[in-house]
């Protein structure tokens, strides 16, 4: 296969890149919207608790999710573009916002291996705070909340080992709403979906980072090399001979 083929491959798989780029951008920020305004991740990042441990992580984790969707649609954008017309510097722009992005991933896969519990753990501590708050001062403010949480996620109290029987725990549990499933265990089942749809993003995103990083860096060099695909409009001009002068066009040309 010739250079010129190999690079007109390069820039048809450069394009499906870009496209499964752009889809990975709207799907991330659509999961990250979802989230974000999602029912029960509301109601319990809303909660007015003393330092909310959960606001800043769901803050956090929104913001972090829309700038990589937008630096994913930044890239593919640039890179479609140079691809097209054969532009070394879009190219770098790309792959600059490429490597941006895969760096990003990096720090949260390993966040995410380091610390695979934290957001459960913040989410269960918000609402082992509203609780005890609520027990404790069942007019105070923590108590509409801790009904509402507990309407949303449709559970009822907590299970400790740590609990004593008779305790003023079962207090909000009564009738109806003690035949509910255990909060702390319904919100460990809530989390399971948005942690899977986190690792598939992140593991889909990486890969696909790696490949237009590399698909970027080649077609970058083989167009700064010449060896591009398109040539309409380039010309290259011969030196002229010192003291002569350009000759008129002829309609006819004589041979001896």
């Amino acid at each position: 296969m010739g250079p010129g083929r190999r690079v007109g491959v390069a820039k048809c798989q450069m394009l499906v890149t870009c496209f499964l780029v752009l889809l990975l951008s709207i799907s991330m920020a659509t999961a990250m919207a979802l989230l974000h305004f999602e029912d029960r991740f509301a109601v319990v990042s809303r909660a007015s608790v003393d330092s909310n441990p959960l606001e800043a992580v769901h803050r956090w984790v929104f913001s972090m999710g829309i700038s990589l969707a937008g630096l994913l649609s930044l890239g593919a954008t640039l890179s479609a573009a140079a691809t097209m017309r054969e532009a070394p510097g879009l190219l770098a722009m790309g792959f600059l916002c490429f490597a941006l992005v895969f760096c990003s991933l990096v720090q949260v896969a390993f966040w995410r291996f380091h610390n695979p519990t934290q957001v459960e753990d913040t989410m269960l501590d918000t609402y082992d705070l509203v609780y005890d708050q609520a027990v404790r001062s069942p007019s105070s403010i923590q108590g509409p909340e801790l009904a509402a949480i507990q309407d949303t996620f449709l559970c009822c109290g907590k299970r400790s080992p740590f609990q004593l029987l008779g305790s003023r725990e079962a207090d909000p549990c009564r009738g109806e709403e003690a035949a509910r499933e255990d909060c702390l265990q319904s919100i460990r089942s809530f989390l399971k979906t948005p942690q899977n749809i986190a690792f598939m993003l992140t593991s889909t995103g990486l890969a696909l980072m790696v490949y237009a990083m590399l698909l970027s860096s080649f077609l970058y060099f083989a167009v700064r090399s010449g060896r591009g695909l398109d040539r309409r409009g380039k010309y290259t001009l011969t030196p002229r001979a010192c003291g002569c002068q350009a000759q008129e066009p002829s309609r006819f040309t004589l041979s001896q």
